[in-house]
């Protein structure tokens, strides 16, 4: 039997910190096999991108390999120990022995270079090629990744390419030099379904194509189960277990493997919800702004968009980002938009919550208050009564009116949690402040009872109160995200929007937060639009579905009707492309 390209044994790695020696990786030790893949999974900090990075010699400065063998067999060099290894043999290695291909694409490449000078830096490094010799390979590596035009988009910049065409740019340069292994560090977790599917069948056909190894880093379980030969589970720094993927998947032996599997929405069954009643939000709400009115509006509509259209520019150059979207949602329900990217989604939920006013169209929001009959937050200037679906009248707040005192109090009844948990808290304000800001904003109680409302909102999203001292940065990607979804809540709005807004989080933190979601909209009577790009999470939580493309909405209706009869073709593409289909379909048995 040959020797695997890469074996790692007994590896350790530790990191030295302001609060001392922290090992992130203990007795780790797998295999990759020429012309297979080897993935390794594992929730944020389980030491899988530690792995990779010293596979490759990059662990950052505080970082270093305190026992265990990294071994690459490669043709051309023959067997190299890689622990220890001088940075000048490390420059020899990498590009032409080991490429990589990294997770961000938006900050992986020069954004003042252009595209085809980022995918030549290998091939100067590892040689002395004529200029037409450099170009000429340049424009062979593009087209390969497929990527039209080649010889136009070399002389491009990273910021005229989509998401996932900048993936395609960075797998070019990574198999610049023809490596036999290649890493891949989360390669698609920024990517939607569908631009996923294509980054990753690329990946299988060069594998195919040269016999490459890879070494696929993701928390995406769906992912591995559909791609990788051999899955290794890694938690806290430590294997779990690992093996033959149709063994690890189907037939799981650690605990926390059969965690992960239920985490992964893509494993889940579809749940038909009906819409709840508003009646527990009088019960549960925070106390302090008499919320909870409205306890027979069940089966309400809170939501109401018509013939939403946003135009950016003028004249014939305009660009439609949305072209006449229209939708309702139910009260207590959760509505998804979903789509690639530059669908419209994010756009379409600017205007719901009143932070972008559309070119046409209406969006209407209808308090609980109003459904029982009183007046709600900017029924003042700025609101209007339109006909209800009886043909009577119904009272809304018209957003795409609103200015001024009434857009601002109608932040009372909607709010917005946004994608990114480390960028959406300001990184000055400890926890206990940045919950506080909405109450001070708007005059709500006294200073000194605003202590007790911070505390019962970071208990309703599960954190202890002593979090109110915390700072964002001592806090998980998934601890800042509650710690956003409990600031949203804490003015007590009936309408979330939530852009993208787990789909920064590793498998098991996004399924807590799921069921965070879902518990909070049972207690509370929440109303939520979901906007996402992640089908599978949409399948598990969303009643009703709108999919955009282009900006247009090409099919909605109840989930799942939508995806056990899709309509559109697009639809179809979408739901074709959700990861995991091996393990969904039952091919797997468990």
């Amino acid at each position: 039997m040959s020797a695997p390209l890469l074996s790692i044994r007994d590896l350790a790695v530790e990191y030295r910190t302001g609060r001392g020696t922290v090992e992130a990786v203990r007795g780790v030790g797998f295999d990759v096999e020429p012309g297979r893949v080897t993935a390794v999974v594992g929730e944020s900090g389980s030491g899988k991108s530690t792995v990779a990075q010293s596979v490759i010699g990059l662990l950052p400065p505080n970082g270093r390999i305190v026992r265990g063998e990294i071994t690459l067999n490669e043709r051309r060099l023959g067997e190299t120990q890689l622990v220890g290894l001088s940075e000048r043999r490390w420059r020899d290695l990498r590009g032409r022995c080991i490429g990589l291909i990294p997770q961000d694409p938006g900050n992986s490449l020069n954004p003042v270079q252009p595209i085809g000078k980022s995918i030549s830096e290998s091939l100067r490094i590892h040689g002395r090629p004529s200029r037409e010799e450099v170009r000429d390979r340049v424009h062979a590596l593009l087209e390969q990744v497929g990527i039209d035009d080649p010889i136009r988009r070399a002389k491009q910049y990273p910021h005229e390419f989509s998401g996932g065409m900048r993936q395609r740019v960075l797998i070019a340069a990574a198999i610049a030099g023809n490596p036999e292994l290649i890493i891949a560090d989360e390669p698609t977790s920024a990517l939607d379904v569908t631009v996923q599917r294509t980054v990753l069948d690329l990946i299988d056909r060069l594998r195919e194509e040269t016999g490459t190894g890879v070494l696929f880093i993701t928390h995406d379980l769906a992912v591995a189960a559909d791609r990788a030969d051999t899955v290794v589970v890694m938690r806290g720094g430590e294997v779990q277990e690992s093996g033959p993927s149709a063994r690890v998947l189907a037939r799981p032996e650690s605990a926390y493997t059969r965690q992960l599997m239920a985490d992964a929405p893509s494993f889940g069954r579809l749940v038909t919800r009906e819409p709840i009643t508003v009646r527990a939000r009088a019960e549960t709400a925070i106390p302090g702004t008499g919320a909870g009115q409205g306890s027979a509006a069940a089966a309400e509509q809170v939501l109401e968009v018509r013939g939403l259209q946003q135009r950016f520019g003028r004249g014939a150059d305009a660009f439609v980002a949305v072209d006449d979207v229209s939708f309702t949602v139910t009260r207590g329900t959760t509505h998804a938009l979903v789509g690639e990217s530059g669908s419209g989604k994010t756009t379409t939920g600017r205007a719901i919550a009143g932070f972008a006013r559309p070119s046409a169209g209406s969006v209407r929001v209808f308090a609980a208050a109003e459904a029982a009959g009183g007046e709600g937050p900017g029924s003042g200037s700025g609101s209007r009564r339109g006909p209800g679906p009886a043909g009577g009248v119904q009272p809304g707040i018209e957003v795409t009116e609103l200015r001024g005192r009434a857009l601002r109090e109608f932040r009372k009844t909607t709010q917005m949690v946004y994608q990114n948990p480390y960028g959406s808290l300001d990184p000055r304000l400890s926890v206990g402040q940045t919950l506080a800001e909405p109450l001070r904003n708007f005059g709500i109680g006294a200073r000194r009872e605003h202590e007790a409302r911070v505390g019962q909102a970071l208990e309703l999203v599960a954190l202890p109160r002593d979090f109110t001292h915390r700072r964002p940065r001592e806090l998980s990607g998934g601890q800042r995200q509650r710690v956003a979804i409990a600031r949203a809540l804490i003015l007590e709005p009936e309408l979330v929007v939530l852009d993208e807004a787990v789909s920064a989080l590793d498998v098991t933190v996004q399924a807590q937060i799921l069921r965070l979601l879902a518990q909070l909209q049972q207690e509370l009577g929440l109303s939520y639009v979901f906007i996402s790009h992640d089908l599978a999470v949409v399948r598990q939580i969303a009643d009703t579905v709108s999919v955009l493309q282009r900006g247009r909405q090409v099919e909605h209706g109840r989930t799942e009707q939508v995806f056990a009869q899709p309509q559109h073709p697009y639809t179809q593409r979408l739901i074709d492309a959700i990861p995991g289909a091996s393990l969904a379909s039952g091919h797997w048995q468990i």
